[in-house]
């Protein structure tokens, strides 16, 4: 091929120089830093604002000393060191205007991120937050080895253990006997079955040889199943065909879009299939297309990239923003947290069975709304809903919430309290949904006549008067140093003369009802009303002492 007479021969380049290399590697043409923030994970850094996305690449590591003056290149991840919190503003400003993929600091409090954030997204750089024990040294170390070498690490099997825990939940809300198939009918993950299970051939023959024996796929094939599984999004039903060893069962295809991944069967066996088997299906292939997208490790990471997008939205440490560019989300549209906890009787039981907890919320979630979000955060189970069509009744979210609640009961014999946040008009004020959600959760966790879900106009009175008891379990010297030596003298004297007072006030003074509460006679009532006024100097008949003292003695109760 004839050169170019008007490049010079520095302009010639060879096919072996860098363009040749940049195109073969692709890591010198800058690793996108939706990648870069998946490999360093949130145990080293939480994203706070990505105004540019997540595609932006990031091509090189810069250290930026506290004593030299802020400067950045295109492309470069700079990591503030030594400027934390409000000291960064000059580093993003600077790295704003150079064009750098991301600026990495170290915040000294809550209260510096939404300042860094409004700077970070007015410079067009993304802002990455250290945490506060990561030593720079290790991050630089890490994010250097991320950019100048490709991953020799070929992508990881599919994690299974997932599958095997959706089979059993999917099991228990279907009554029936459940298998997990990729698109060539190979067996990824089944149920659990007893003795007293009623295996069919198709099933057993399916689990012994890891995969489904061909004439019975090929009746399958005559019978039109898998042409219906193509076309339908809903579960169908293959009639029992007792000739053959095959029993009655329900199916579902599991795709990514219209990409079919495999297919969930429930066989089923000695009992009927429950009335909501079909529902559970769609809930449990949309939940199965997640875990079967995630057959490669760097999907897996993105999966766990969404989830501390997540945790930080709903905490307030992370913008809408970042979640939104991942996930293709309308931070315009209206959303909403639902909150799950155990019932306090039942918190030792949830713990044990959290896997089953969360897999059965997922399913039930998933079913009714395709873009809900899950986010175990301690003891409790974050539900959010993006993308909520506007005027979407209440009433609604508290069936879906009440269908979930009742299915843990019925299933897992576990007792959920499930807590509706309000439907707040934008990605922005999802914090301020989860927030409330806690609060009437914390209001249902103190006991009393409470439902098993509920909206603050439901427990308005017990969220009020549980924050009040709250202040004043914080704040001791709010406390009548009278009614604390009741508490006291009842712990040394094992009497119970402070419940007997607070009986005697939540009855009105109704002596008989109060009396019937405790399980004693009037007369013994009177006495140690009696009594506590003598050792305190309480005067029950004055309405302040007695207001205080309603509040006060309940903080024994919880």
């Amino acid at each position: 091929m004839l050169s170019d007479p008007t490049k010079t021969g520095e302009d010639r380049r060879s096919p072996t120089t860098t363009d040749e290399a940049r195109t073969k590697d692709p890591h010198m043409n800058g690793l996108p830093l939706r990648q870069l923030l998946m490999s360093l994970g949130e145990p080293l850094v939480e994203l706070q604002a990505a105004p540019a996305g997540l595609d932006v690449p990031v091509r090189h590591v810069a250290i930026l000393d506290p004593e030299d003056p802020p400067t950045a290149a295109p492309g470069e991840l700079v990591l503030a060191i030594g400027a934390r919190g409000r000291a960064a503003l000059p580093a993003l400003r600077a790295a704003g205007r150079a064009r750098a993929a991301a600026v990495a600091v170290k915040l000294d409090g809550p209260g510096q991120a939404d300042a860094l954030r409004e700077a970070a997204t007015e410079a067009g750089v993304a802002l990455l937050s250290v945490r506060r024990e990561t030593r720079w040294e290790h991050l630089d170390s890490l994010a250097r080895t991320l950019l100048t070498g490709p991953d020799s690490a070929e992508p990881g099997e599919a994690d299974t253990g997932d599958l095997f825990t959706l089979a059993q939940t999917v099991a228990v809300l279907t009554g029936g006997i459940v298998s997990i198939e990729d698109t060539s009918s190979r067996v990824l993950a089944y149920s659990r079955t007893s003795d007293s299970d009623e295996v069919d051939d198709l099933r057993r023959l399916s689990i012994l040889g890891r995969q489904g024996p061909e004439p019975y796929l090929a009746k399958l094939r005559e019978w039109g199943v898998f042409s219906h599984l193509r076309g339908s999004d809903g579960a169908i039903e293959i009639a029992a065909h007792p000739e053959l060893g095959i029993r009655r069962r329900l199916a579902i295809a599991i795709r990514s879009g219209a990409q079919p991944l495999g297919t969930i069967w429930v066989q089923e066996g000695a009992r009927p299939l429950t009335p909501t088997a079909d529902r559970a299906l769609v809930g449990a292939a949309r939940v199965a297309a997640g875990q079967l997208v995630r057959r490669r490790r760097e999907l897996s990471a993105d999966a766990r990239l969404t989830q501390t997008l997540l945790t930080g939205l709903l905490e307030g440490s992370t913008g809408p923003q970042s979640l939104a560019t991942h996930l293709g989300l309308d931070l315009r549209r209206p959303a909403t947290v639902l909150a799950y906890a155990p019932a306090a009787t039942a918190e030792r039981d949830a713990e044990l069975s959290r896997d089953e907890v969360t897999g059965l919320i997922s399913v039930h979630t998933a079913a009714r709304h395709r873009g809900a979000l899950l986010a175990p955060v301690d003891s409790r189970i974050y539900v959010l809903l993006p993308e909520l069509p506007p005027g979407l009744p209440q009433a609604t979210l508290r069936d879906w919430a009440q269908e979930t609640v009742d299915a843990a009961r019925t299933h897992l014999a576990i007792p959920l309290r499930a807590a509706i946040g309000p439907t707040v008009p934008a990605l922005t004020d999802v914090p301020a949904s989860r927030a409330q959600a806690d609060r009437i959760l914390d209001a249902m966790g103190r006991g009393g006549v409470v439902p098993d879900v509920a909206a603050l106009h439901d427990v308005q009175a017990e969220v009020l008067v549980s924050e009040v008891l709250a202040l004043l379990h914080d704040r001791p010297e709010l406390r009548d140093p009278r009614l604390t030596a009741l508490t006291t003298y009842d712990a040394r004297h094992h009497t119970r003369l402070a419940e007997s007072v607070l009986a005697y006030l939540d009855a009105l003074g109704e002596v008989r009802t109060a009396a019937d509460t405790l399980h004693i006679h009037p007369n013994t009532l009177r006495y140690r009303v009696r009594r506590a006024e003598q050792l305190t100097g309480l005067d029950l008949a004055q309405p302040q002492q007695r207001l205080l003292a309603m509040l006060q003695l309940r903080l024994t109760e919880s």
